[in-house]
């Protein structure tokens, strides 16, 4: 009998920033030069933000070569080749390369990693970052934000299809302000300016 994953969203936990270390330096003894940096995106990446207990990381790649899975394999890794691409928001200009990733998670039951692979300068690599320090700057579309994954985990809790077809489109009206932030703020960070 197949049980389906329930969506679960958790308080904020101050031992997410330690996993997150913990993921990163693996990571990086396995990577090696073939990682420009290793980030801690998402939710449990902004203290205090409710989120699913997933640590998602952030690989910044030269390219998306065929060597990376290798590397992961030797960090207990593996890829998942059907996910490719990133969510494209509908006011995304350029090509759709900008979106495109490598994912892989851990090969054995352990704490859950997303670990997103994207190309320096990608779209979807600065879409994560800067996503991620909007909201440890802007509590009030923090609190929002966690808002509104509670009421679709309760709401649906089982329903992963809703999840991501309601989440999607509120990150994109976070970016809105994210955007406007930056300009004002002149937020930059290396590879994504």
């Amino acid at each position: 009998m197949n049980k389906t994953r329930e969506i679960v969203v958790v308080d904020s936990r101050p031992e997410w920033a330690q996993e997150f270390r913990d993921i990163a330096g693996l990571l990086q003894q396995a990577l090696g030069d073939l990682a420009l940096r290793i980030d801690h995106i998402g939710s449990t990446s902004v203290p205090g933000l409710a989120a699913k207990d997933v640590i998602d990381v952030q690989v910044t790649v030269g390219d998306l070569t065929s060597e990376l899975e290798a590397a992961f394999k030797q960090a207990g890794y593996v890829r998942r080749a059907e996910l490719t691409y990133d969510h494209r928001p509908p006011t995304a200009t350029g090509s759709e390369h900008e979106w495109q990733k490598q994912y892989y998670q851990p090969a054995a039951p352990a704490h859950r990693t997303h670990v997103h692979v994207r190309q320096a300068g990608s779209a979807n690599g600065r879409y994560a970052l800067l996503f991620r320090d909007y909201l440890r700057t802007h509590s009030l579309a923090a609190a929002a934000y966690a808002q509104v994954k509670q009421a679709l985990a309760h709401h649906g809790p089982t329903d992963w299809d809703l999840y991501y077809d309601v989440k999607d489109p509120v990150c994109d009206i976070i970016m809105a302000g994210a955007e406007d932030w930056a300009a004002a703020s002149h937020w930059r960070t290396e590879y994504y300016s």
